[in-house]
């Protein structure tokens, strides 16, 4: 390949690009390397698309097994299919940061497309794929404004490193991935565990330290690989005529009716409005000299500047709040009789009814992926139906922003969840969103802390969570806002996710529409997140101030045992059967992790010591002395073998059966008899030598 001179150190491992060879029909192609971890960047742009009104860009993380020298665990399907959950959460970290350097209105179909070829299975390949793609588009001839580039960040003991390694991530505080420009940060998406505002800015201020490295390598680099052809785009703008005529018609009196708390209220009087202008209109419509599309775009455009003016001149909101000011609250427990708990949490008119759903370890996840397997014990899944914003769609499986959501949700929660060794079940949480205008995963946050504490899950503290937005002018002045709804959500410029604690933050995602923020302002958004969090909280709190001290009586039970780890083998029995036997006939699930720890999953109290009492049959160690009631499971010419416990059984030799002289075992017992036996010795070998005739007295006598 060439240009091996284009790299960088980062933390001890080597960053370089490279590009030239390989995928050379793209409209930009890199090779992008981190140590050992290469990722294949390859970004097209296409015709445009007709019809439409936003920018087609697909953004694909590709994860390739063989870049781990590892095979898929399925036993039936070897063959990489739909994406995995990891791999759609990071084709989103690299959408998020790129898709607002693009011209506004394009609708040229893109596509970039990120190949994991090489992991060293120590750092994760996500972060890089958001710079390997700047680097694949800042040489594409596309109309790109980069560069960008994309680090993790980790806490350890207090000390921010980059690029942390996967156990450095386990056992940090501090999960966070930043992308951004040489001037400003553009995309953050971290997990923590209760970490404080300050350390957050201080570690975006590192992170943007080494961005900046990054995005000044990809100029030089694109110095010398940049096209002198650029490629032409289309871009979707209403006609200057259309916006014309709408400016001299639409007074601002008009813009300021659109008004209201409720989102139909609002939406009727824009619709209003929509008719005024198609009538005032007709003629030069029906002569072609605009379309209504564009009128329709052109009205858009007029009510998005008069409400974002409005913001900043007066601060006055759409639905008549302060811009500091949080929507009405309101909260729900207990809604479903049946589940094992339910929270309902309601801000404005965005509503998420969280349940909650125990099981035993054995129903904890397996995740199967190119980088590290992991086992999950707490999931939340989080589903968004067309009628929860009034809309008709096909019901179809989760899409990549019910994912994303998703994981936000489950990510908040995590660092207040109970050791599994306190509490041994897993977790699956499910959010329905039932109604939104806007914040809905922020709500889904705050669902699942309730529905946790209603569960009678001992989670260490309430989480909740708000999403802040911003608006701009574009020559320094800016208004943060509390708590956005729909409308300041789209026509904004900053969606800033916040969940917490009262101690800190556990859980962070923000996207910005502009170039870019100073720390500054983010420092001044989380403060502004934080008095919003309490306000919540405090609701919360009153609602349900702790995790309740019992469980449903539908939720399953879980017992927990310890045994001698040499006994495992013993307690599963040839092939499973043993195990298999016990789980059949008491109705449980039994779990043996490598230390001798027993789980039985019941559900009821009854079923649960049904198994712990054969378990602790089967891992009994007989005492010298001792009388068992046993089953006798085989007969020899010498004697009887009796089961004293499942699993161990004893020789009755033909002299001890009786008082009196046996001259045929089968003369005194049968193959499935139920008879005393007492055990007199255990010999070197481990053997079991049993006595019938040690329990019997010397008047008792044989039966012929």
């Amino acid at each position: 390949m060439e240009s091996p001179e284009f790299s960088i150190d980062l933390a001890g491992r080597q960053f370089s690009i490279e590009t030239g060879e390989l995928a050379t029909q793209a409209s930009g192609s890199a090779m992008v390397s981190l140590g050992d971890t290469r990722i294949l960047v390859a970004a097209t742009m296409g015709s445009a698309r007709e019809g439409t009104d936003f920018f087609p860009l697909q953004c694909e993380y590709v994860e390739k097994f063989y870049a781990a020298g590892k095979i898929s665990g399925s036993r039936f399907i070897k063959r990489g299919g739909r994406p995995s959950e990891n791999a759609i959460l990071n084709s989103r970290l690299i959408d998020r940061p790129i898709r607002p350097l693009f011209p506004k209105g394009i609708t040229n179909d893109t596509q970039v497309v990120c190949t994991v070829m090489s992991t060293d299975s120590e750092v994760t390949p996500g972060p890089l794929a958001i710079t390997a793609a700047s680097c694949a588009l800042m040489i594409s001839g596309m109309p790109f404004e980069g560069p960008v580039a994309g680090v993790k960040i980790g806490l350890i003991e207090g000390e921010l490193i980059l690029n942390p390694t996967y156990d450095q991530v386990k056992e940090g505080d501090l999960d966070l991935v930043v992308a951004g420009t040489q001037d400003a940060i553009t995309m953050v998406e971290a997990g923590a565990k209760e970490v404080d505002n300050e350390t957050i800015v201080k570690a975006l201020g590192f992170a943007h330290k080494y961005i900046k490295d990054l995005c000044a390598l990809q100029k030089r680099f694109a110095e010398k690989y940049k096209k002198d052809e650029k490629i032409e785009v289309t871009i979707n703008a209403p006609s200057p005529e259309a916006i014309e005529a709408l400016s001299a018609f639409v007074t601002e009196d008009m813009l300021n009716t659109i008004k209201g708390v409720k989102k139909k209220e609002i939406k009727s009087t824009i619709h209003a409005l929509e008719d005024k202008v198609k009538e005032k209109f007709a003629t030069e419509l029906e002569e072609e000299k605009f379309s209504e599309g564009d009128l329709m775009v052109g009205l858009n455009k007029l009510i998005e500047k008069n409400m974002r003016k409005n913001i900043l001149e007066k601060e006055e909101r759409i639905d008549g709040r302060k811009i500091d000011e949080i929507r009405k609250l309101s909260v729900k427990l207990d809604l479903l009789p049946r589940v094992h708990g339910s929270g309902l949490f309601q801000r404005g008119e965005t509503q998420a009814l969280t349940v909650t759903t125990l099981g035993g370890p054995g129903d904890a996840m397996i995740v199967d992926t190119m980088e590290v397997d992991t086992k999950k014990r707490y999931m939340h899944f989080y589903n968004f139906p067309a009628y929860s914003v009034g809309e008709v769609r096909p019901m179809r499986g989760p899409g990549r922003r019910e994912i994303g959501h998703g994981a936000l949700a489950e990510r908040a929660l995590i660092p207040v969840l109970p050791d599994e060794k306190d509490f041994p079940y897993t977790m699956v949480l499910e959010s329905e969103v039932l109604t939104c205008n806007g914040s809905s995963s922020m709500a889904s946050v705050c669902g699942s802390s309730l529905s946790l504490m209603a569960a009678g899950v001992p989670i260490k503290s309430h989480v909740s969570a708000i999403a802040m937005g911003l608006v701009t002018d574009g020559e320094g002045n800016y208004k943060i806002l509390s708590d956005i709804q729909g409308m300041e959500d789209f026509a904004g410029d900053m969606d800033f996710k916040v969940a917490g604690t009262t101690k800190g933050i556990t859980a962070l995602q923000m996207d910005i529409k502009i170039k870019g923020l100073s720390l500054e302002l983010m420092e001044e958004a989380l403060s502004r997140a934080t008095e919003a969090r309490m306000e919540v909280m405090n609701v919360m709190s009153r609602a349900i101030p702790a995790p309740r001290s019992h469980m449903s009586k539908y939720a399953p039970l879980i017992l927990n045992m310890q045994i001698d780890p040499d006994k495992i083998r013993d307690v599963i029995g040839k092939g499973g059967e043993t195990i298999q036997g016990i789980i059949k006939d008491c109705d449980v699930d039994i779990d043996i992790n490598d230390d001798g720890i027993v789980t039985i999953t019941a559900p009821d109290q009854e079923k649960g010591d049904c198994a712990k009492k054969k378990i602790d049959l089967i891992t009994y160690e007989p005492q010298v002395g001792e009388v068992f009631e046993g089953k006798v499971v085989r007969i020899m010419d010498f004697g009887a073998f009796v089961e004293i416990v499942p699993g161990k059984d004893g020789l009755v030799h033909i002299s001890q059966l009786s008082n009196d002289h046996v001259n045929k075992v089968e003369d005194v017992v049968k193959l499935g008899d139920t008879v005393k036996v007492k055990l007199m010795e255990i010999d070197s070998q481990g053997r079991y030598n049993l006595s019938m005739k040690a329990l019997l007295s010397k008047s008792d006598h044989n039966k012929k």
